[in-house]
Formats: structure tokens, C-alpha cells, sequence
């Protein structure tokens, strides 16, 4: 029993120095001390999942700017927005980007509210635990009356797939495939082709 009780306060003194010590540093150099780092969300690292009511914080009701997108992406990318022509329409256009590379994609059209989230990023995953990456087997039997063609920017076929889980998340697929344009590729040969971007839609 004593030792035991030994071991407890050790153990608590370990996490007031812990403490003491974090205290100390925001104290200490206030001009580089982010209290970001004491969010939960830095503690586990890459803590965005794409669900049902959107990406990360991201969801319907949240605002085209780049603050609110900061804040909803946890401050993990660097933010580039702009207008673009989407489907015959002008949207506004946020990019967040880790380096150059491009990770998600956010469009709003007439009402100043994210509508749609493009997600490139593999590290962050559905909440069912799809990722880019995961092959089409791995989510569907078939594609029959859950997938419809898509245009693809790349050499490649392209195929979106609503969510078995949600119908405001798709899966766009692509793979190689040689038969005619305009119809969907047999669900042998779909099988191996994998997520390219998942999108969320409100």
C-alpha cells in the first residue's frame, strides 16, 4: 500500500511539472508561444475527418472567408481564394495547400456559405474510414444506382459514387479503362480503381 501510494504522488507531481513548465513558457516568450498548440487538436496530430455535416469544423452554415476556413481546417494548410467559373456559374474559390501541393478545395456560389468541399488530402479520412486511396471494392459490389460518369481532369476515366453512408459525400474514382465514352466501366474493372478526391456537398 505505501509503495503504491508513492507511486500515485510521483505521478502527479510528473504532471504539475508538466504543467508548471508549459505555464512558464507562455509566460516567458509571449511573442512566440501559440496557444494553438495547447488545442486538442494539435495534440493527436491530423485530427480532420471528412462527415455527414461537412470537413473538419466545415459545414453548411460556415462562412467563404478565409478566416472561418482557417479556423474549420485547424489551422493545418495555407489558404489561396479567388472567383472561378464552375458548371456555367461564378463561385468563390478557397485552395488550402501544405507547400504546393493542393489538399482540399472550397466553393460557395450566390450565398456566401461553403456548398462544396473537395478533399485530395490522404491523411484525412471519412468517419467511416474511406480515404484517397481506397479502391472501389472496398465500398461497393456494384456501381449500378450509386455511380454516374464524371469528366476527369487527368488522362484518366473518372466515375463519382454517392456514399453508402451519406448522400451528401461522394467518392470520385479513376482508373484506365479503353471502352467507349459515356458508359460506366464493367464492375470487374472497376473493382481496382481507387479514390481520387472524396466531396462533400450541403
Amino acid at each position: 500500500m505505501q509503495e503504491f501510494s508513492l507511486a500515485n504522488i510521483l505521478s502527479g507531481l510528473r504532471f504539475v511539472i508538466m504543467g508548471s513548465s508549459l505555464l512558464l513558457a507562455g509566460c516567458a516568450g509571449p511573442s512566440s508561444f501559440s496557444w494553438s498548440g495547447l488545442s486538442p487538436f494539435s495534440w493527436f496530430g491530423n485530427s480532420l475527418q471528412i462527415s455527414d455535416q461537412g470537413v473538419g469544423e466545415i459545414n453548411a452554415l460556415t462562412a467563404i472567408s478565409k478566416d472561418a476556413i482557417d479556423k474549420g481546417l485547424h489551422e493545418k494548410y495555407h489558404l489561396r481564394g479567388g472567383m472561378e467559373t464552375k458548371n456555367g456559374q461564378l463561385v468563390t474559390v478557397f485552395q488550402a495547400l501544405d507547400g504546393d501541393q493542393l489538399k482540399i478545395e472550397l466553393f460557395s456560389q450566390t450565398d456566401g456559405k461553403v456548398s462544396r468541399i473537395e478533399v485530395l488530402d490522404e491523411d484525412v479520412k471519412t468517419v467511416w474510414g474511406t480515404k484517397v486511396g481506397t479502391p472501389f471494392s472496398a465500398l461497393y459490389n456494384k456501381a449500378f444506382g450509386a455511380c454516374r460518369n464524371m469528366v476527369s481532369e487527368s488522362e484518366k476515366r473518372a466515375i463519382i459514387c454517392v456514399s453508402p453512408q451519406s448522400k451528401n459525400v461522394s467518392y470520385l474514382f479513376t482508373g484506365n479503362w479503353n471502352g467507349p465514352d459515356g458508359l460506366i466501366p464493367s464492375d470487374d474493372v472497376l473493382k481496382n480503381w481507387k479514390v481520387e478526391r472524396i466531396v462533400w456537398v450541403r
